[in-house]
C-alpha cells in the first residue's frame, strides 16, 4: 500500500505554502548596521564589503531615509573618527561622531529605533576594546571606560545601548550608570555570545579597528564552546541586559537555538561582515542565485532561534519584502 501520508500535498499550491511555512521574515526582523565617518567629506566605498559605505552625515541621514520607507525600524551605529587615542576618548566624548551621528537621526523623527555599539576598538589608537596596561587588556578599569560611551551616547538620543566589548561586568556597570542618570527606561541589547571570529575581517578594514598587537581571544569567545555561551548569557541578564546576541550568526546557529531554548528574552543574531562579503564575491563570481542565497541565508537564522538579525542587508531586503517580489 501506498503510504497514507504525503506531506507533498502540502506543497503544490504557492498560497498554500506561504500559509503553512514554519518560518517568517519581515522588515521588523532587521537591524541595518552603519558606518559613519568625520575622516572623509564624501562617502567612502568599503572595499571588502561590496555596496556598503562609511557614511558621512548627510549619507548616513539619506541611508535611514531609505531603509525606514521600505520598513526597516531599527539600525545600529558605528563610528570612525577623525582621531585616535589609547583611551578612545572620542567614543565618549559629546560631540563624538556617533553622539552627533544619533542627535542627527533623532532630529528627523524618523520611525527607527536608534541602536548605538558601545565599544572602544573604533576609537583606540591600538585597535583593542578597552583600556590596556603593558599590552594587556585590562577588565575593570575597562569598565568605566565603556559605561561612560553608553551614558554619552544615551544622551544624545541612543534608544538602545549595545556592549560589544566582552568585558566581565559590564552590563552591571551600564545599567548602574544609566540608572544613576535617570535613564531607567533605556535597553541593553547585549553581545553576549561574542565569538573570536575569522569572520569579522571586513568589518575591522571598513572601521579601521584591527588590534595593532596580539588578538582579541582573550576577551571574546572561544568557538568551540556552547555551555560557556549559556553562561555568558545568564550573567548578562542577570547583570540587567534586556536582549542578547550570538555573533556571528551562520558558523553559530546551534549557539543561537541553545540561547534561544535557554532565554524568555529577544535574541538578536548578527550576521557579519565576513558572511555577507562571501555572498557578495560569490555572486560577482557568477557561481551563486545571490537573492535566493540571502534569503536562505536570514531564513536559516531566523529558524534557528532568532528574533532579529543584524544584517548589511536590511534595507535591501526590506525593499524585497515590501513589494511581495
Amino acid at each position: 500500500m501506498f503510504p497514507t501520508h504525503r506531506p507533498r500535498r502540502l506543497r503544490h499550491n504557492a498560497s498554500l505554502r506561504d500559509m503553512v511555512r514554519e518560518t517568517t521574515l519581515l522588515p521588523s526582523h532587521l537591524i541595518y548596521p552603519l558606518f559613519v565617518q568625520e575622516v572623509s567629506a564624501t562617502p567612502e566605498p568599503i572595499e571588502a564589503m561590496p555596496g556598503q559605505m562609511r557614511h558621512t552625515m548627510d549619507s548616513l541621514i539619506a541611508e535611514a531615509e531609505a531603509a525606514a520607507a521600505v520598513g526597516v525600524r531599527g539600525l545600529i551605529l558605528f563610528g570612525i573618527p577623525a582621531e585616535k587615542d589609547p583611551e578612545g576618548r572620542q567614543a565618549y566624548a559629546e560631540n563624538g561622531i556617533v553622539q552627533r551621528a544619533v542627535r542627527a537621526l533623532k532630529a528627523r523623527h524618523l520611525p527607527l529605533v536608534v541602536i548605538t555599539d558601545v565599544c572602544l576598538c573604533e576609537y583606540t589608537s591600538h585597535g583593542h576594546c578597552g583600556h590596556v596596561e603593558d599590552n594587556d587588556v585590562e577588565n575593570d578599569t575597562s569598565l568605566e571606560l565603556i559605561a561612560r560611551t553608553a551614558v554619552s551616547q544615551v544622551q544624545a538620543g541612543a534608544d538602545v545601548v549595545a556592549p560589544s566589548d566582552m568585558m566581565d561586568g559590564r552590563i552591571a556597570a551600564i545599567r548602574q550608570a544609566l540608572d544613576e542618570r535617570g535613564f531607567t527606561k533605556v535597553p541593553i541589547l547585549s553581545y553576549a555570545a561574542k565569538y573570536a571570529s575569522a569572520y569579522y575581517g571586513p568589518f575591522r578594514q571598513a572601521a579601521g579597528s584591527a588590534p595593532a598587537f596580539g588578538d582579541r581571544r582573550s576577551y571574546q569567545m572561544d568557538p568551540g564552546n556552547v555551555r560557556e555561551a549559556l553562561k555568558e548569557v545568564a550573567a548578562d541578564l542577570e547583570e540587567g541586559a534586556d536582549m542578547v546576541m550570538v555573533k556571528p550568526a551562520l558558523a553559530y546557529l546551534d549557539v543561537i537555538r541553545a540561547v534561544k531554548e535557554a532565554t524568555n528574552v529577544p535574541v538578536a543574531a548578527y550576521n557579519v561582515s565576513g558572511e555577507f562579503a562571501l555572498i557578495e564575491f560569490a555572486a560577482r563570481a557568477g557561481v551563486i542565485d545571490r537573492e535566493r542565497i540571502i534569503r536562505e541565508t536570514l531564513t536559516s537564522i531566523r529558524r534557528a532561534g532568532a528574533d532579529l538579525i543584524l544584517t548589511y542587508y536590511a534595507k535591501e531586503v526590506a525593499g524585497w519584502l515590501r513589494s511581495g517580489s
